[in-house]
């Protein structure tokens, strides 16, 4: 019979690095039912028993504000899994203990794994890993998951715990005298209750003194025992001259202070560490900005304009070959001329113009994950949190953002863990700024095309996403949005060397994603635009510049006008980059027949052409990056607004902000450039 392990740890612990490890490819992604947090569990490699690891979101507590620290307490209470293994960042021990005491006060079988041993043995420090187990009544295993040092102890013991042939006993981490009073006055009341067998008491009765809102709706006190939980709370509060829950707070924290200089010896005084010294360079005030955008134009010049590059001619030979092939198979079955085109130049040419460039976003996604597993993506959120400030925006809001870069829709979902409504409402309404996977394909298009030898035109796209989201800070802070952002609170993990498995593994999820989503939406969407540019109205076969596409295109052709790109061409690859923005690339892919193969071969890069000047199409560019952002993501921002209302707002603004940027980059360019 299979058993259950929950991991859990602090963000940035390493646990999701430890996770890819313990399970390998065999790794299931969803949500938790009922939220937007990310759920994720696998089966523990090299074993024989059926073993599933379920990788909990990244918490420092279990306090009950955010939706991860809900999720993660939930399970581990109401699932009852068979064992916690508690990631803790060795080389920020005291920080990390402070959700291992909560988990050891849950009563849960746990032991720790610690991580990141390989920077602390490089510090010159030592852990005394006896001690930590003395302490906190639980087996500690110290590992280098990045390096695959120790997870076979890891698991080992998982096994031994799991199959009952090691036990583990629940410590009573001890508070002071005061707090232990109260403690037990409460368990007392507690003894006259029926509490399911899933709750630990004394985690209980810890609960009901601190006023846990999850607890007390569960558990509803009579007017017999309400005054004496009062009572208990008056005495701490009146003893420490604070909140309860502060005081409980304090209480561990005073417990882990205490006790680290046994845990924790050879500790340099104020040395300074490696990361210490790079982010005196990456976080400096003046040149921050500068080298992130540094970076994020080395990031693009490689997976767009060199490396990348250099696999554009594959993939286009490789479809152009496949429609030839398909299209001569076709053509030997005598298949009508509509169908013919229908498959050859709508779906193989639709979904083959967007899948063209999968090798670049691949490269694209591999760099990213680079950046973020070795730490650096975490001092951009530090950087962008003193600029953000300034403009009436929290620093909680660039964390969305980053996961953004992969696709919209979970970047509108990570802004639930922002307290602050006004905050939260801001972030999602600017979140579709930055630059998404799916927008990618149409600025590799467009530089492609227009602006082969200038490395700065793609990542300049970031830049301009990054100034009208300070840009919107401003107007909506005195507008729809007045008061001040909520403070931010990060901690900064150590810097560390990537590790290519976890990199491999996350840039592989979100290429999938991408190709899904090519196989799927666009393929629909494709034979869609196709059968709109192949018939009029009367359901007649007809010429392009005929059919019911060119009518629609005409009709909202001179909304686009102004901006540079007001034919019907255009116009209609900017509207069907509402259903998915892959759909841009796929139109213009159709229109243009790609996926026909003709004597001079044409591409879609030389083709473009004749819908745009370069002025033209950096304003298209823009349109695309900022106007409102696909169907699916207006649903996560539906679901998130919690109504249409703010939607339609969100919609509003972000679609004429977008219009009024590329109208102006347009006119004015078109002055400057003649």
């Amino acid at each position: 019979m299979g058993y259950s392990v929950a991991l859990v740890g602090n963000p940035n612990c390493g646990k999701t690095t430890a996770f890819n490890a313990l399970t390998g490819s065999k790794a299931y992604v969803g949500n938790w039912p009922g939220v937007t947090v990310e759920k994720k569990e696998g089966k523990l490699r090299g074993v024989k028993e059926d073993i599933t690891l379920v990788d909990l979101p990244g918490i420092y507590s279990l306090s009950p504000y955010t939706p991860e620290e809900v999720v993660a307490r939930n399970y581990i209470i109401k699932e009852q899994p068979d064992l916690i293994i508690n990631i803790i960042d060795a080389s920020n021990i005291e920080r990390n203990l402070y959700l291992t005491h909560q988990l050891v006060e849950l009563g849960r079988p746990t032991i720790i794994a610690l991580n990141m041993m390989d920077i602390v043995e490089k510090r010159g420090e030592k852990i005394n890993i006896k001690r930590l187990e003395e302490l906190f009544g639980v087996k500690v295993v110290p590992i280098s998951a990045t390096k695959n040092q120790g997870l076979d102890e890891l698991i080992n013991l998982a096994l031994e715990v799991g199959t009952k042939k090691v036990k583990i006993a629940s410590k009573a981490i001890p508070f002071d005298m005061i707090i232990e009073q109260s403690i037990n006055e409460v368990m007392i009341l507690l003894d006259g209750k029926q509490i399911d067998e899933v709750y630990n008491k004394r985690w209980l009765a810890i609960k009901v003194l601190e006023q846990d809102k999850k607890v007390v709706e569960e558990f509803h006190l009579s007017k017999e025992e309400s005054p004496i939980v009062e009572e208990a709370s008056r005495l701490l509060e009146n003893a420490y001259d604070d909140d309860v829950e502060s005081i409980i707070i304090n209480g561990r924290y005073e417990y882990i202070t205490k006790h680290i200089s046994s845990i924790v010896t050879n500790r340099p005084d104020h040395k300074i560490t490696l990361s210490d010294k790079i982010d005196k360079v990456i976080t400096n005030r003046i040149l921050a900005i500068p080298i992130f955008f540094g970076i994020m134009w080395f990031v693009y010049f490689l997976s767009i304009q060199t490396v990348g590059d250099m696999t554009i001619g594959f993939m286009e030979g490789l479809f152009g070959t496949i429609g030839d092939q398909v299209g001569l198979w076709l053509e030997g079955m005598s298949v009508s001329p509509w169908i013919h085109g229908l498959v050859v130049d709508g779906i193989i040419g639709g979904v083959g113009a967007v899948l063209g460039f999968v090798p670049q976003l691949m490269i694209l996604f591999l760099l990213i994950g680079i950046l973020e597993d070795c730490g650096y993506m975490s001092r951009v959120a530090f950087i962008m949190d003193k600029i953000f400030r300034k403009f009436g925006l929290s620093g909680k809001s660039f964390i969305p953002m980053v996961i953004g870069t992969g696709c919209s829709v979970p970047g509108i979902m990570a802004s639930r863990t922002i307290e602050s409504e006004r905050d939260r409402k801001m972030t999602i309404m600017l979140t579709p700024f930055i630059p998404c996977g799916a927008k990618l394909p149409v600025f590799a298009l467009m530089v492609g095309a227009f602006f082969p030898e200038h490395a700065w035109v793609g990542p300049s796209m970031y830049v301009l996403g990054i100034l009208m989201v300070i840009l919107s800070g401003l107007i909506l802070k005195n507008t729809l949005f007045k008061g001040e952002a909520a403070p931010y609170i990060l901690e900064l993990p150590e810097y560390h060397i990537p590790n290519l498995k976890g990199v491999m593994m996350q840039m592989w999820d979100r290429s999938k994603a991408f190709i899904i989503k090519a196989g799927t939406v666009i393929f629909v969407a494709s034979g869609l635009i196709w059968f709109l540019q192949s018939f009029n109205f009367s359901l007649q076969m007809v010429d392009t510049n005929e059919s019911m596409l060119a009518s629609i295109g005409h009709v909202i052709a001179p909304i686009f006008a102004p901006l540079g790109f007001g034919t019907w061409q255009a116009s209609v690859a900017t509207v069907t980059g509402f259903l998915a923005k892959e759909a841009v690339v796929a139109t213009f892919g159709i229109l243009l027949g790609v996926g026909e193969v003709a004597e001079t071969d044409p591409t879609l890069l030389t083709s473009i052409g004749q819908f745009f000047t370069p002025v033209s199409a950096y304003a298209f560019m823009a349109f695309t990056l900022l106007a409102a952002p696909c169907f699916a993501a207006i649903g996560a921002m539906k679901r998130e607004f919690g109504n249409w209302k703010w939607t339609l707002i969100a919609i509003g603004y972000q679609t004429g902000l977008a219009w009024i940027v590329a109208f102006l980059i347009y006119q004015v360019g078109s002055l400057l450039f003649k």
